[in-house]
């Protein structure tokens, strides 16, 4: 090897040089082994981090190739051994700062920010750079106060950059919002969206239109962030609904509150609620609060839930009024009603598609249809509920509606879609049971509820239908319980259900025996 050096131009004689020699060899060992280290303790997915330590190693040899291109040049060879000292040092210094942030720092507390990370990696290789200038004899001092004119011109042309800089530092530092978090960036109600990237100059947030924003970090720092998804996942909605004076109050909240149960993204806990707001000209307002973590989807929710209130609202006979200070200068002719006759006439006619009402005679298939009324439920809603109370049946007139049902805490089964002609709830007016299912509207579906004392009377005239209806109740059970379980499930007792109806509409026993025999 000392041959060889002797071969070569006189100003590589450096190379062989015990101290710089040992010095390089020293800092190319300690930059491998603190890669190494680095590289084994990063978390997983995290290595890419490696990767300027890895360059600046493999970018050490570059100096003492440029210096081969000034052979003649007497000060060649220092600068090239600075310049693999630097790189060497800026190697080790990343290696240890990741080391120290990364592999410990976020083991232990939250991850450092991306950006803050980078300052300190930029200051690591500012460190390196120092340290080499005061090796080779520079005074590092007259780098940065050697000209005012130029730190002056530099300063005016990076202020807005340094600006944002230092702002998205600040935004790292207090954390008001996280990648993935849903924040409204200044006082526009309208400017709402989703953090998907923060870098040195801007954050990037993409809105409820799909639109892609960019806010610079010095922009951010002076708004008012507000934060949908801290502290927690669900964030409040609010609609607000009229109804006349002569309707009380709290009717509308119980009314609306049930509507609520089960509309899309409307969370149960915490739970709607809905207050008297304020008395305007065209009515009592109420305020309804709901809680949603779909708020990506929140329009969707809100149109769903003002959908769930219109059409519980009109089920009851709640009309929303309209703005009084309305001036007509025509007055159109009113809209004919329904006549009462025909309303009773069309009922009529569901009711006598009916399979299990087919004995009925039209005289007690007319009391029905004009002792009750039919109710319109939208899609998606629930028209009664599992485990609720209930003292009533329903027909379906028109569209379909989906019976589930569900024990204790396993998923829903689907038991059957009921579609026009057919009915359902027959088991709580029979027996006062509660609900057994739950049933949901397919699409919009008009509905004929049956109350019990109806069907008393109706039981009285021909007591007969016990049986019929027993049978059919024991077949529906069999079916649900079969949904649910999975397996053959053990045929409830005739009997039983047949004197649960008897003992809920006091039907005697004498009357349907005395019924069979003159028969």
């Amino acid at each position: 090897m000392v041959d060889l050096f002797a071969a070569a131009p006189s100003w590589l004689g450096w190379l062989a040089a015990p101290c710089s020699d040992l010095e390089l060899q020293r800092k190319f060992v300690a930059a491998c082994v603190a890669l190494a280290v680095l590289f084994v303790t990063l978390p997983r997915g995290r290595k890419r981090m490696a990767f300027w330590s890895l360059a600046f190693i493999l970018l050490a040899p570059l100096p003492f190739a440029i210096a081969l291109l000034f052979p003649n040049a007497p000060s060649a060879p220092q600068v090239a051994l600075d310049g693999g000292g630097l790189l060497l040092l800026a190697s080790l210094l990343q290696s240890v700062l990741l080391v120290a942030t990364v592999s410990a720092w976020e083991r232990i507390l939250r991850p450092m920010p991306q950006i803050l990370l980078d300052v300190l990696r930029w200051l690591a290789v500012a460190v390196a750079v120092v340290a080499v200038l005061y090796e080779s004899g520079v005074n590092a001092e007259n780098l940065f106060t050697g000209s005012a004119v130029v730190t002056a011109v530099l300063g005016f042309a990076l202020r807005d950059t340094l600006g944002n800089v230092f702002a998205g530092l600040a935004i790292h530092t207090e954390h008001p919002f996280e990648l993935g978090h849903w924040i409204q960036y200044d006082q526009n109600p309208a400017h709402v969206g989703r953090v998907v990237e923060t870098n040195w100059r801007a954050t990037t947030v993409v809105t409820l239109d799909e639109a892609t924003v960019t806010i610079p970090n010095a922009q951010l720092a002076q708004a008012s962030i507000r934060n949908f998804t801290r502290p927690e996942p669900w964030s409040r909605r609010s609609l607000y609904v009229v109804t006349p004076y002569d309707v009380p109050p709290q009717r509308v909240q119980e009314i609306i509150l049930d509507a609520l149960r089960g509309s899309f993204g409307v969370l149960e806990h915490p739970a709607p609620s809905v207050v008297t707001s304020d008395f305007k000209e065209r009515g009592v307002e109420h305020w309804v609060r709901l809680f949603t973590t779909e708020f990506d989807k929140r329009d969707r929710v809100d149109g769903m839930a003002r959908d769930r209130v219109w059409y519980a609202l009109a089920r009851h006979g709640i009309e929303i009024p309209v703005a009084t200070h309305a001036v007509r200068l025509t007055e159109l002719p009113p809209q004919p009603a329904e006549p009462a006759a025909s309303g009773v006439e069309r009922r009529v006619a569901s009711l006598a598609r009916v399979g299990v009402l087919a004995a009925v005679g039209p005289e007690q298939l007319r009391l029905l249809a004009a002792e009750n009324a039919d109710r319109v439920y939208a899609r998606g809603e629930q028209v009664i509920h599992q485990h609720d109370p209930g003292g009533s049946m329903f027909i379906i007139m028109t569209g379909r509606v989906e019976v589930t049902a569900q024990v204790e805490n396993a998923p829903p089964a689907r038991l059957a879609v009921l579609e026009a002609g057919e009915y359902f709830g027959e088991m709580s007016l029979m027996t006062g049971a509660p609900r057994v299912a739950t049933v949901t509207a397919l699409e919009e579906t008009r509905l004929l509820q049956i109350g019990n004392e109806s069907f008393r009377r109706i039981l009285k005239v021909r007591p007969e239908l016990v049986e019929e209806l027993g049978a059919a109740l024991r077949t529906r059970l069999a079916k649900r319980e079969l949904a649910i379980a999975g397996s053959t499930p053990p045929v409830p007792e005739v009997q039983d259900i047949f004197r649960k109806i008897r003992q809920f509409f006091a039907v005697e026993i004498a009357n349907l025996e005395e019924g069979k025999r003159s028969s």
